[in-house]
């Protein structure tokens, strides 16, 4: 990730859609499919109770004309499941519609069984509590007043079953039995309901807390960039001015006639190239290559120029490089993934100064990157915060960088990095990352 495209894509724009886009729509689908849910709950109850009511109980119902109404609520539920599989966002507007509808099937279907004196009327005491949880506050006003009307009207014009008024029977009066079954189906429906659109929001808010994190540390990655950059373009001088004069020394007589100094010249120029190539490889991330630019290449040369490179500018007494990716693929050389396998060997080199090992495999359509060292591992509690900005054991100021940018390289081409000390002493670091992200088309 170029620090040019992070600056023109500011981190706090793209957290502001993303809470206004993803997060947003995931939270509605998940609550309109537990409204589906509740409907299909309600209409198979719904179904059932007439049919117990009116056969079992002896109690004249319009049977048939309940059932279209249930029918048409089928239908309507159905083309809620269709509209479910849609892309469109689901806002509040939609789920208003479908507690409006709720509302108003519940009030035909009393309307024709009993009016206000059915003890199921207290059922607009859910779609009430429902609205409350999942829509904005006036859709919640307008829901209670709907329901309140819709309770008046019942009671106007509803006509009362042909029922005894039986109510000194307590348990055994059929109208308390019915708020009984009232009660335990509005508190049931209540508990697993909320308890499932409470866990909806908790998700939504853990989403939206790592949005916040993944912001700060782009944000934080776009200043490092711009100072990076900076400093970049001053170093260039100075180390070409080096450059030249160790080039006049080293066909110097005084120099070129002791092999000792010749060497330590030539060891001086080695370090002034690789020097060179930082600020290369730096302005290359910020986007301002020097004459530079992506070339094509394949998995197994990409990765042993890289390994080659790393082992020349290093000083490592035990390196063991092993590349089992199997059929080589070509790609796109890139120098941000470069730098980054390149810092965490850089890690492993100082936590083991004698012995480092690189592996290389392919898992399916995954690159596998694995850096193993011997030395001291990763305290417990740093494992949990891999990649984390400033999480260092080295103890100096500014440390903890190296893992942190990595990870951030790694995230921005939908890889991973995951770190575990081994049984044996040392850790593993491994690096993931998805070949299509790398790998060019294959033409004809």
């Amino acid at each position: 990730m170029s620090t040019t495209d992070s600056a023109s894509r500011h981190p706090l724009s793209a957290l502001r859609n993303a809470l206004s886009s993803g997060s947003d729509d995931a939270t509605g689908r998940k609550n309109l499919q537990l409204l589906i849910q509740l409907r299909w709950l309600a209409m198979f109850g719904q179904f059932a109770t007439i049919l117990v009511v009116h056969f079992g109980l002896n109690v004249p119902l319009p049977v048939s004309n309940m059932l279209i109404v249930l029918f048409g609520l089928l239908l309507f539920n159905a083309l809620s499941v269709l509209r479910l599989r849609a892309r469109r966002p689901i806002g509040n507007t939609e789920l208003f519609f479908s507690l409006l509808v709720d509302v108003g099937t519940l009030t035909i279907l009393l309307f024709m069984s009993g009016g206000a004196s059915n003890p199921f009327v207290f059922l607009f005491l859910l779609q009430v509590i429902l609205g409350a949880v999942l829509l904005e506050a006036w859709s919640t006003w307008v829901i209670l007043v709907v329901t309140t009307l819709c309770f008046g009207w019942l009671a106007w014009y509803g006509h009362p079953l042909p029922m005894p008024l039986d109510h000194s029977k307590g348990l055994f009066s059929l109208y308390i039995e019915g708020m009984l079954i009232c009660f335990v189906l509005n508190g049931g429906l209540l508990v697993i309901f909320i308890n499932r659109i409470n866990r909806n929001k908790r998700q939504r808010d853990e989403r939206l807390a790592e949005l916040r994190q993944r912001a700060v540390e782009e944000e934080h990655i776009v200043r490092m960039g711009l100072l990076a950059s900076g400093a970049a373009h001053e170093l260039g001088t100075p180390l070409a001015t080096l450059s030249v004069i160790l080039g006049d020394w080293k066909h110097m007589a005084p120099f070129k006639n002791d092999p000792d100094m010749a060497q330590e010249i030539a060891e001086m120029q080695t370090q002034v190239l690789r020097c060179k190539s930082i600020v290369s490889g730096i302005l290359l991330s910020a986007g301002e290559t020097r004459g530079e630019a992506s070339e094509e290449t394949t998995v197994r040369e990409f990765l042993d120029e890289l390994v080659e490179e790393w082992r020349d500018t290093r000083s490592v007494k035990d390196f063991i490089y092993m590349n089992d990716f199997g059929t080589d693929l070509r790609i796109v050389s890139d120098d941000a993934l470069k730098q980054s396998i390149h810092n965490v060997l850089d890690n492993a080199l100082e936590a083991s100064p004698n012995w480092v090992r690189l592996d290389v495999h392919r898992e399916d359509e995954t690159l596998l990157v694995s850096v193993t060292d011997r030395g001291p591992g990763f305290p417990e509690e740093m494992l949990d915060s891999i990649g984390r900005p400033y999480q260092s054991t080295k103890g100096r100021p500014g440390s903890g960088l190296g893992l942190f940018l990595v990870m951030n390289v790694l995230r921005t081409l939908g890889g991973n990095l995951r770190a575990r000390n081994l049984v044996q002493g040392g850790a593993l670091v491994t690096l993931s990352l998805p070949l299509n992200t790398v790998t060019l088309e294959e033409e004809g």
